[in-house]
């Protein structure tokens, strides 16, 4: 590629405290891509483990800006964005090691099949195992009202109680889903631009989601491929369980309250509370060894902080 050739990928990632996993990923791209010129543009949230000069030492020709906050992961997202040149943006999650031929396979698939807008993967565990949660439904009122009574938790991997998830299909085939995950996912910069990217009000987990929900109402059906599969470490966010949760809580109640119309949302909101609550019950009736057991507690007593979603405009933490 010569220094005034349109990139065929600009590959966008977001690090904060991941030195080691974010230059595992770096290193995977040129095997990952062979066949596709790409870009690198890192954002790093102002991390203070050495990732700024450990990447630009190791991989001079990516893209590291140094942020002097954490402004998180959407806006971090559309500030590397704003910078990319390419027709498609990769999200590549520094917790990834794309396997080899991977982004060819996934840049050559969007390339195929213009006009779905956001286009996924296949994400395996460090074992090799398909991890499911490359792709997700929509949420919808159905699959609220079954968080809320614990169905997707008694009939997980149904298709019918746990909708979200898919059912027990194993991300083997072509097939448009309701969102993808924003770990590694492609959209075509068109339509990144019609969206106007992340909504900056999520800080962290929801905004791609929200983004897959925008696209589908805009006309656009993000679609997974099997061809293009990456390893999902899923050690990228040095962040407790229970911080997760109310984060993706947080998260769903804002898509509730601003995408929703008030009647659903309303709705959406007590099935959320509800199955909260029924939840922190079981754990308190039926006390369990199991890792993660105090989070639904946890959510519980903190509910008036995630109920209410995000505050409008982007976020800036320290730590």
């Amino acid at each position: 590629m010569t220094a005034t050739a349109t990139p065929d990928v600009s590959i966008l990632v977001v690090s904060y405290n991941t030195v080691a996993l974010a230059d595992r990923c770096l290193s995977a791209i040129p095997a990952a891509a062979p066949a596709s010129s790409v870009e690198v543009i890192v954002v790093d949230n102002a991390s203070t483990d050495d990732s700024v000069a450990t990447l630009r030492a190791h991989h001079p020709d990516a893209t590291v800006v140094d942020n002097a906050t954490n402004v998180g992961f959407a806006r971090a997202v559309n500030q590397a964005a704003r910078s990319a040149t390419a027709p498609l943006l990769l999200l590549l999650n520094p917790d990834t090691v794309p396997r080899p031929g991977s982004i060819d396979a996934i840049v050559t698939f969007a390339r195929e099949r213009p006009g779905h807008g956001i286009y996924g993967g296949r994400t395996l565990d460090p074992d090799g195992r398909v991890d499911p949660r490359s792709c997700w439904g929509q949420q919808s009122v159905w699959s609220l009202l079954c968080f809320a009574t614990m169905a997707d938790a008694a009939r997980r991997h149904s298709r019918v109680f746990d909708p979200e998830s898919l059912g027990p299909w194993p991300r083997d085939t072509i097939r448009e889903v309701g969102m993808v995950t924003g770990c590694f996912l492609l959209v075509e910069r068109s339509a990144w631009r019609r969206l106007d990217g992340f909504d900056e009000r999520f800080f962290m987990y929801g905004e791609d989601a929200d983004l897959s929900l925008r696209a589908r109402r805009a006309g656009y059906r993000p679609i997974i491929t099997p061809a293009a599969e990456v390893v999902h470490l899923g050690a990228g966010s040095p962040i407790r369980r229970e911080h997760k949760t109310l984060l993706l809580l947080t998260a769903r109640a804002t898509i509730l309250r601003h995408r929703w119309s008030p009647v659903r949302a309303r709705l959406g909101i007590a099935c959320l509370l509800t199955g909260v609550a029924l939840r922190s019950a079981a754990v308190r009736i039926a006390p369990t060894r199991r890792p993660g057991r105090g989070v639904w507690p946890a959510a519980w007593r903190q509910r008036h902080t995630w109920v209410v979603g995000y505050p409008p405009g982007p976020s800036e933490v320290t730590s």
